[in-house]
């Protein structure tokens, strides 16, 4: 199993880390900014099995529609941490913010299937090219799903730009396609199975196997100059989160995980049974960090050639 295999990048040393008593003098309180996607499984478990609470954070998960929208909270105070894609952390930090990586979510497997294009029931969509002309609905311009769709349109000999994206949360998704106002959606489960039970759409592609493997989908961010005060607090949410890793690779605790994901995301028993989880990758590095700088490069989506060994915190 792929989160089998994930927990062996993680590294001896700092798994050993995790297991170390916990250090902090004062309860340190975190509010942490999440969307309905399970690459946030690990905060979830570490919330839920108490990995914060034994090294003195008070973590305080709080749902956010947009993941685009989430640097814009981190710099108004509205969150501590957030969970930014890479392309949207990378383009907030291009654009001005002093922003750093304190951790990472999941991370991209060729097994994953739980995300793909999902097309309008009856609009023909089977191919890339069919995209061209069409519009599509994406959660969050900028985002995962957007930048990798267009980099595998790319890949297919389509111009990414002869297709109209629309941002569109994934609660919406379903009722976009039954009223005709998009195309199709770049969508990830629960909603994408939601969307296939009920008729409204189909899956066009699952497009997200073309990736590489081992690359952060999400990452947890904050200011520097919180970080910066409170390196304390850094090592300790990290450490909870590879701890989290840890626990989450075990097959033994599969119902845990998946309680843990459904209390925060609020998904119907007989959809968390089967949805799929990405492998965690608490502790980000500059290569993956690099990667995605390229492939955002490629897209036109970077003014400058961010230091990718300044981005993330130590």
């Amino acid at each position: 199993m792929k989160r089998r295999t994930a927990l062996s990048a993680l590294g001896a040393a700092t798994l050993a880390a995790a297991t170390l008593p916990a250090r902090a003098q004062a309860t340190t309180k975190i509010t942490f900014g999440f969307t309905a996607v399970t690459d946030f499984a690990s905060v979830f478990v570490a919330k839920e099995e108490g990995y914060f609470g034994k090294r003195g954070l008070d973590v305080e998960p709080k749902f956010i529609p947009l993941n685009s929208t989430i640097p814009a909270a981190l710099q108004s105070d509205s969150l501590t941490i957030g969970g930014p894609t890479p392309s949207v952390f990378l383009q907030a930090v291009d654009g001005g913010l002093d922003l750093v990586l304190v951790a990472g979510g999941g991370l991209t497997a060729k097994n994953i299937t739980g995300f793909g294009l999902v097309a309008r029931a009856g609009s023909g969509i089977k191919t890339a090219q069919d995209c061209v002309g069409k519009k599509i609905g994406v959660p969050g311009l900028g985002a995962f799903l957007h930048v990798t769709f267009r980099a595998w349109l790319k890949d297919q000999g389509v111009d990414y730009r002869k297709v109209n994206f629309v941002e569109a949360a994934f609660p919406q998704h379903a009722d976009l396609l039954r009223g005709g106002s998009v195309d199709a959606v770049v969508s990830a489960d629960p909603f994408m199975s939601r969307i296939t039970e009920s008729g409204a759409g189909y899956v066009a592609s699952y497009y997200s196997t073309f990736l590489p493997e081992g690359n952060q989908t999400i990452v947890h961010a904050a200011r520097r100059d919180w970080a910066e005060k409170n390196p304390q607090a850094v090592r300790a949410f990290r450490e909870s989160l590879v701890e989290a890793a840890a626990f989450m690779v075990q097959p033994k605790n599969d119902a845990r995980v998946r309680a843990a994901i459904g209390k925060y995301i609020k998904l119907p028993p007989d959809v968390l049974a089967k949805v799929q989880i990405s492998p965690p990758g608490p502790v980000v590095t500059d290569r993956q960090l690099a990667y995605w700088v390229g492939l955002m490069k490629d897209q036109d989506m970077l003014k400058g050639s961010p230091d990718v060994a300044r981005l993330i915190a130590r």
